[in-house]
This record gives structure tokens, C-alpha cells and sequence, in this order.
């Protein structure tokens, strides 16, 4: 069962991806569409129950800390898709596994296998792969490579800050709740602040945010009910394949082009989400 939890994980996150590009390419409204994915994922997990042990003061505080790192690193992969293909840029956002292993070993004292350098260096090929043809290191048209880099980056932050944070007495169910949270009034602020003039009356913001708030609260639950029936050195690497389910469903439905490159970089990016999960021991 924590194989089909961790598959089901897998397909609700490259759906929600797919989610992300559509809404990305259609709407402007961003804010109100992460405030309205936030109002479901809370509306959803504020239900579970909390450790009876949990540390009240640490669930908070990095509750706050990773949901910063989660609404900032989503907001700027749909900025990212707005710019470049969902199956780039999904690609792209799950290899921050790369800066979770550095993450780990600079900060947590974690040490790191020759299997997970190897992954490393896969992982950099994959992403060299991916940046733009032809398109100056720092050019315009290549903004949305690096969103997708930053994107990653912030995403291995809410990772850390999850580990950090659950060896300090947080409560797993209380951070995720927390997330929603900032999910939502993040979402309501930069509405406010950088969309104020963009209507979000529009039916399809509603139907994406729903959608995606359901698949979200889908990733979430099944996260973690693999973790809680198996091992993560098995589940973790299959749920991050994410980006394959995307790349696949990116040019059946949304018409993205294929090519050899893409191909050999979205290989390149499984076998390192593979060897970066194998575990120093």
C-alpha cells in the first residue's frame, strides 16, 4: 500500500503541475489562485489530529518558515510556466532534492554517499539540458529557466525546514495546517499588493483553484500516509517522478513540443531523483 500511496501521490502532483501551467497561460490573477488553492488544503487538513508530545512553540515557528518557503517557490513556478514548458519546468522543480542533499550535509551535519554525488551530477546534466537553445546565459528569454532554478531552490528550503523542524518537537500534522495558512492569506497579500488591479471574476479561477486545491490536499495526504506505511528511501523517489507523469501529459494535452534533448533530460533527472534518495548508510 505505501507503493500505491506513493504512486497516487506521484499522479495527483503531475496533474496539479499540468493545473499550474493551463491556469498560468490563461489567467493573471496568481494571488487569489494560490489564496483559493490555500482556503481548500486548509478547509481539508485542519482535521487531523496533533501529537499529543508536539511542541506548540516549534510547530509554529517552522510551520511559518516552511509554508514562506512553499508559497514563494509555487508562485515563482507559475511564473516559470508562464515562460517555458510544464515539463521543463516540473523537471526543474523536483530536482531540488540536489540542494536538499546540500542542504543537508552543509547545515544538518548529514553525511552525502558516492551515490548521491553521482546523482548530483545527473541532476546538473538535466539542467543544463533544459537551458533554453541558443538563448544568452543571461538574457531575457532565459527568465523563466531560472524562476523554475529558484523555484527548486525555495522548494528544498520547505524540505529543510521540514526535517529541521520535525527533529525539534514540530507536529507534522500542525506544520502542513500552518502551510495552508500561508498559503492562503499569502496568496490574499500579494493579490493585494502586486495584482490589485487584475478581476478575478472569472469562473475558471474558481474551477482551477478548487481543482487544485483538491489535488494539493491529495499530495499532501498521500505524502504522507506512504511515509507512514513504508520506507522513504523506497516512497520518495517514486512520489518526485512527478515530472515524468508531467512531461508525458504536457504534449498529449497541452501540445509541447518533443524532442531527443528533453527526453534524455527528464531521463537524466529520474536517475538522479533515484540515486539523490539513496540514503549515505
Amino acid at each position: 500500500m505505501a507503493v500505491v500511496y506513493a504512486l497516487l501521490c506521484l499522479l495527483f502532483a503531475a496533474v496539479n503541475d499540468l493545473v499550474f501551467k493551463k491556469y498560468a497561460d490563461r489567467c493573471c490573477a496568481r494571488g487569489a489562485f494560490v489564496s483559493l488553492i490555500g482556503l481548500v488544503w486548509f478547509l481539508l487538513m485542519v482535521w487531523l489530529p496533533w501529537g499529543a508530545d508536539a511542541d506548540l512553540a516549534a510547530t509554529l515557528l517552522w510551520g511559518a518558515i516552511s509554508g514562506t518557503f512553499s508559497l514563494v517557490a509555487n508562485l515563482l513556478l507559475m511564473e516559470a510556466m508562464k515562460r517555458e514548458s510544464a515539463g521543463m519546468c516540473s523537471t526543474l522543480y523536483r530536482l531540488n532534492l540536489i540542494f536538499v542533499v546540500g542542504g543537508a550535509f552543509l547545515w544538518l551535519g548529514e553525511s552525502v554517499s558516492v551515490m548521491q554525488i553521482a546523482g548530483i551530477v545527473l541532476a546538473l546534466l538535466a539542467i543544463l539540458a533544459f537551458f533554453p537553445a541558443g538563448n544568452h546565459l543571461f538574457s531575457v528569454r532565459s527568465a523563466g529557466f531560472y524562476l523554475a532554478l529558484a523555484a527548486a531552490l525555495l522548494r528544498a528550503g520547505m524540505g529543510l525546514s521540514y526535517k529541521y523542524g520535525f527533529t525539534h518537537g514540530a507536529d507534522p500534522n500542525g506544520v502542513v495546517v500552518i502551510n495552508s495558512l500561508f498559503w492562503l492569506l499569502g496568496g490574499m497579500g500579494y493579490a493585494l499588493t502586486l495584482e490589485p488591479r487584475t478581476s478575478i471574476r472569472d469562473w475558471s479561477l474558481l474551477g482551477y483553484g478548487v481543482f487544485s486545491g483538491l489535488l494539493v490536499s491529495g499530495i499532501v495526504f498521500f505524502m504522507a500516509a506512504s511515509l507512514r506505511l513504508g520506507d522513504a528511501a523506497v516512497v520518495l523517489p517514486i512520489a518526485q517522478m512527478s515530472f515524468i507523469g508531467t512531461f508525458i501529459l504536457s504534449i498529449a494535452f497541452l501540445g509541447e513540443g518533443f524532442s531527443l534533448r528533453k527526453l534524455s533530460a527528464v531521463l537524466s533527472g529520474a536517475a538522479a531523483v533515484i540515486l539523490l534518495s539513496i540514503s549515505a548508510t
